[in-house]
């Protein structure tokens, strides 16, 4: 199997995955400052020049949900996803799902506004962009704290990939002080970006 990886990128997320796993596979670092990404060898492989992007023998996969839904069950021994036709399975879907679709999009409108020249940042308008962001992402954070119930992880009783994906979400959210005020979730990132596949998978 073969990565395609820029740190700071939807690739941590299955390159986090890969080490949890414990599988072999091939890391290709592209170096975005150097628009290495818009090569045409990697638009090759991705046509929009995207992160990430996995190699697996005859397949290649090019959203990071899809990649991380793949290499879960393509190891099903390593027990990162539920087993199909399980309680489980289910909610797996509905949490891999709503990081990705709901939560993230949510955070990133957020990460965008931090990004803005200072003089745009004070504008009225900014303001008012920057309150209904934050309007809209209180309610998603109310669901996943609700989702975890008190409890450790997303979905049964042992981490899954569902785990990798949120908590690299709410790891930005985090960063960004978008967590203020949800406890469960602070402590809920704390303890996954520990885990030692963690630390390999954000390296450069």
């Amino acid at each position: 199997m073969k990565l395609y990886f820029a740190p700071r990128t939807r690739a941590v997320r299955p390159r986090w995955l890969l080490e949890e796993l414990g599988v072999p596979y091939e890391l290709v670092r592209l170096d975005l400052a150097r628009q290495e990404n818009s090569t045409p060898a990697y638009l090759a492989v991705h046509p929009l020049g995207e992160l990430p992007a996995l190699v697996d023998g005859d397949v290649t996969l090019l959203e990071s949900l899809a990649i991380c839904l793949h290499l879960a069950d393509r190891f099903p021994e390593k027990h990162l996803a539920p087993p199909l036709g399980s309680v489980e399975r289910g909610p797996y879907y509905q949490w891999m799902a709503f990081a990705e679709l709901t939560l993230d999009p949510a955070v990133m409108a957020l990460y965008r506004h931090v990004q803005l020249p200072e003089e745009q940042k004070d504008s009225a308008h900014s303001n008012a962009e920057l309150a209904r962001h934050r309007a809209r992402l209180t309610p998603v954070l109310d669901v996943v704290r609700a989702g975890l119930g008190g409890r450790e992880f997303l979905v049964g009783q042992s981490f899954t990939a569902a785990d990798v994906v949120m908590a690299s979400i709410l790891h930005l959210a985090n960063t960004l002080k978008l967590l203020d005020g949800h406890p469960q979730l602070v402590e809920y990132v704390r303890r996954h970006t520990q885990r030692p596949a963690v630390r390999k998978a954000a390296s450069g």
